[in-house]
């Protein structure tokens, strides 16, 4: 298929047409013409609209599907829809099904589903057997099938000497592991962000010192043990605090914060939205804030989804018995330009494409002629509405249904593969 990407304005800062409104030819999967002006050929499909942008393929470093064992959630067909409707044209694959991506076997299986799709899907396996934090999974196995790092998703390592094993042994293999934080001794029957709000609802509270604590317990390991560890989601003031003084330091250490965190904070919870209920929770305006600004400075390295689809049965429930997470692939980008907004487009899109692959060690792309074609295309002045219609997801937990959210995305060319809204 050839396409036309018909003036659009080049958000990638490692092109040299940055900045620049220009027209985009794709002809076999490869982007063959950057031009001020291009002709239109016949039998070419023209993308076109209002204050179309087009940057780099976004990549998700944090999503997880049901499948297989809760396919009733979401498949790995349905989640690379969901992605592709999102706008992005990679996502890492944690395990959150059953059996776990714990070995060989289901990393090919991931990988054998997955392939020659509009999304690339990069698994993680496991960092403990079962994800369950006693013994280290089989990780050089895993890796050499294909896993681009390991993680135990929302299961943090309580265990320190668990940690600094994993640390050491993922570096021996050329890989690394990606670390939920958060003491859970601390946050036993934790509902949400501990806080004036919490005490206000009577709900039991999860205080930001629960991640601070374990942040800075595995950045500790970290410098004395080596490797390297992205931490997926922080969520609170004090958290940038130790991932800038760590970066300073030498540290081999990203991390990354979830859209949703970058736009709401702990008062959407006042109507007992258990669809908002999610972990790390929704923290005070001094964190929400904090986060913006170290999106903007660069100290969050990446934005991530957070895409956790979760059946009925889970979430429509009193609130203290409904599970934690969210659907976020298709309002990421809405809510990461509703926090950040319009002036800091250039930073988000930054911790959507080149953010993420620095982290997962992929090759920089930018935007040239000659290149193989790994673009999304969105518009900022355009709005994004997730009904129960458009919802590629096989679950519903969103607060965000039939709400106008900032941003829209229009589609994404993945070589020869290409989805459009």
């Amino acid at each position: 298929m050839t396409i036309l990407i018909r003036q659009a304005r080049v958000v990638s800062e490692k092109s040299e047409h940055h900045g620049k409104t220009m027209d985009l030819l794709i002809e076999g999967g490869q982007i063959t013409a950057i031009k001020k002006s291009l002709p239109v050929s016949g039998g070419t499909k023209v993308i076109e609209a209002e204050g179309l942008c087009v940057s780099e393929g976004w990549i998700d470093l944090q999503a997880v599907s049901g499948e297989p064992g809760f396919e009733h959630r979401e498949t790995l067909d349905s989640l690379i829809k969901a992605a592709a409707a999102g706008g992005f044209t990679a996502l890492c694959l944690h395990s959150n099904n059953q059996p776990a991506i714990d070995n060989k076997a289901q990393i090919e299986y991931v990988l054998g589903k997955t392939r020659n799709k509009a999304v690339d899907v990069y698994p993680l396996g496991t960092i403990t057997a079962g994800g369950k934090g006693k013994d280290l999974s089989e990780m050089y196995d895993m890796k050499q099938a294909g896993a681009i790092a390991f993680s135990d998703y929302k299961h943090g390592l309580q265990d320190s000497g668990m940690l600094l094993r994993a640390l050491q042994y993922s570096s021996g293999i050329d890989s690394f592991i990606m670390v939920h934080c958060q003491d859970e001794s601390l946050t036993h029957g934790g509902q949400m962000n501990e806080g004036e709000t919490s005490t206000a609802l009577g709900l039991k509270g999860m205080p930001a010192l629960a991640e601070e604590i374990m942040l800075e317990r595995n950045l500790s390991i970290l410098e004395y043990g080596g490797g390297k560890l992205h931490v997926p989601c922080i969520s609170s003031k004090g958290s940038v605090e130790l991932i800038r003084k760590a970066k300073s330091a030498g540290l081999n250490v990203t991390c990354g914060v979830a859209a949703v965190n970058l736009f709401l904070d702990e008062t959407a919870l006042k109507e007992f939205d258990t669809n908002a209920k999610i972990n790390p929770p929704l923290r005070s305006k001094k964190d929400l804030l904090a986060l913006r600004n170290a999106v903007e400075n660069g100290t969050i390295d990446v934005i991530v989804s957070d895409h956790c689809p979760l059946d009925t049965e889970a979430k429509e429930l009193e609130f203290d018995l409904s599970d934690f997470g969210m659907l976020g692939l298709q309002t990421a980008f809405s809510c990461a330009l509703e926090g950040l907004k319009e002036k800091n487009i250039n930073a988000i899109i930054r911790a959507f494409t080149s953010g993420p692959r620095t982290v997962l060690g992929l090759e920089q792309q930018g935007i040239a002629e000659n290149q193989s074609a790994n673009l999304t295309l969105f518009t900022l002045n355009g709005k994004t509405v997730l009904t129960e219609k458009n919802n590629a997801s096989r679950s519903a937990n969103s607060p965000f249904f039939d709400q106008e959210l900032s941003g829209s995305v229009i589609g994404i060319i993945n070589g020869s593969k290409s989805h459009f809204n």
